[in-house]
């Protein structure tokens, strides 16, 4: 430790690096492209100049470099495992489409799947998924990918299909006990994880409720353009992918190691690493490819050039399967290195705590704590793009106020996810949202108000905590949940 002396940290103190990032993210990622009609930002070079403010002002208030550095590396090492995942999951990416196991999906789902009903269909399917799994990112990387080739195929709403994605993913990854986030929330409140679970009922389920309905009405106030009156399109479309792949039975087997994983509990990076070996080997015996094209696809993402017993790859099919890899997820994994150097940064100086406490300390009723508790969590959220940061720094935050006014703490780790979890697909800046964009290959900008899970989410949510609904009044002893 420095002997240096620092300077006490006031509101303002802790204010200061927050707002140079408000600012930069308010003039550089909206101003300007929707006022000014300039290029925005690149979000790496917001979160460099905003940990580069921070830097400068931990270092004005007596913080040495290592001091400054040694933050900074333990936020990173603590989210190195989230890292390798993105890793992972390109890898998966592009190992199940040279095993032809996407493919699979996306040739029997155009077979199968009535078009008039693919917005629901793209809702529910990840909601079953991800509740198996606990993990959205990962649905939306695997069952998502293969929604978003038969909408291709289709040619259904992109942006309608993407958020309807994203959406079940979500609800899936919040009440899953396999979820971290939802585990994560329990365990910064002391509460227990199905009690947590069942708390969450009361505004997610409604919630999805509502947004399937929404869902199965768009499918006739959008209907895809590809209907029955273009069935040779689609047999056409059917026939191209059925001579770039074999389908076999056993292409499932990498869906299937991943759920079993999941059911057991095993870690989620030697999970996928497992389902991604199997489908290699799968590629090897039932598809054309060669050693080396299976590599590349690891490494570089499937290419359509690797067919060599096509002289010219319809351009549907290489827009439908070129992604995958090592590198394909480059751009969320660089951004999110920077945003955990800047939140590690504001970790030093306890930014984030320091100004939950001090700005809601007006609340004094039960009303009150529970909507500065979902709203403080969508600014912690949101500043630090980071929901392991948000459940504990709420956690403690508010965890003595609801006690003193005896709400049950589970209504405590429902309003973290419910304004935490359910808010990163809709902030453009946060880790998740970038990721989804790159994956899914729709803007932010077309996606967001299309995630009808979220947005009605954020409305029921304080609903029920102004209504008294689902807030448990009358069970006041939080040591029953723990």
């Amino acid at each position: 430790m420095s002997n240096q002396k620092h300077q006490p940290v006031s509101l303002f103190t802790a204010l200061l690096p927050v707002l140079f990032l408000l600012c930069l993210i308010i003039y550089g990622l909206i101003l300007r492209p929707h006022v000014f009609e300039q290029e925005k930002f690149p979000l790496e070079m917001v979160f460099i100049a905003a940990s580069f403010f921070a830097a400068s002002h931990l270092a004005y208030l007596g913080y040495s470099w290592k001091e400054i550095m040694d933050s900074a590396m333990g936020k990173l090492t603590k989210a190195l495992p989230t890292i390798f995942i993105l890793f992972a999951i390109g890898l998966v990416i592009g190992s199940w489409i040279v095993s032809g196991t996407i493919p699979m999906f996306v040739y029997y789902g155009i077979k199968i799947v009535n078009p008039q009903y693919i917005y629901v269909l793209a809702f529910l399917i990840p909601i079953m998924f991800s509740t198996f799994t606990g993990t959205s990112w990962g649905s939306v990387g695997t069952v998502g990918i293969v929604i978003i080739g038969v909408a291709l195929t289709i040619e259904a709403h992109m942006p309608i299909v993407a958020g309807a994605i994203i959406g079940g993913a979500y609800f899936g990854d919040k009440i899953s006990p396999l979820s971290d986030t939802t585990n994560m929330a329990a365990l910064a409140t002391d509460v227990d994880l199905y009690e947590h679970i069942n708390s969450m009922m009361y505004t997610t389920l409604p919630s999805a409720i509502i947004a399937a309905i929404i869902y199965t009405v768009l499918g006739f106030v959008y209907p895809p353009q590809m209907m029955e009156g273009d069935f040779s399109s689609v047999q056409q479309t059917l026939n191209d992918i059925s001579s770039l792949f074999n389908f076999n039975i056993l292409l499932i087997l990498p869906i299937i190691v991943v759920l079993i994983g999941s059911y057991k509990r095993t870690p989620t990076i030697p999970v996928l690493l497992i389902a991604t070996l199997t489908a290699a080997i799968l590629a090897l015996i039932f598809q054309k490819y060669t050693l080396g094209d299976v590599v590349q696809s690891l490494s570089k993402g499937f290419d359509t050039k690797m067919v060599f017993w096509q002289e010219k790859v319809p351009e549907s099919m290489t827009k439908l399967f070129n992604r995958g890899g090592l590198y394909s997820l480059s751009e969320p994994i660089i951004i999110a290195l920077f945003v955990f150097v800047y939140i590690g940064m504001l970790d030093r100086i306890r930014a984030v705590p320091i100004i939950v406490e001090r700005v809601f300390a007006f609340a004094k009723t039960r009303v009150s704590v529970i909507l500065s508790s979902l709203f403080s969590s969508a600014f912690t959220n949101a500043t630090t793009g980071n929901q392991y940061a948000t459940s504990f720094i709420i956690g403690e935050a508010f965890k003595a106020k609801y006690d003193k006014l005896k709400i049950n703490r589970k209504v405590l780790s429902r309003s973290i996810e419910d304004y935490g979890t359910m808010l990163e697909s809709i902030i453009p800046w946060s880790p998740a949202a970038v990721y989804l964009v790159v994956l899914l290959g729709v803007p932010f900008g077309e996606y967001w108000y299309w995630q009808l899970l979220t947005l009605i989410n954020l409305i029921i949510a304080p609903l029920i905590a102004i209504l008294g609904i689902g807030c448990f009044y009358k069970k006041t002893s939080n040591e029953d949940d723990v």
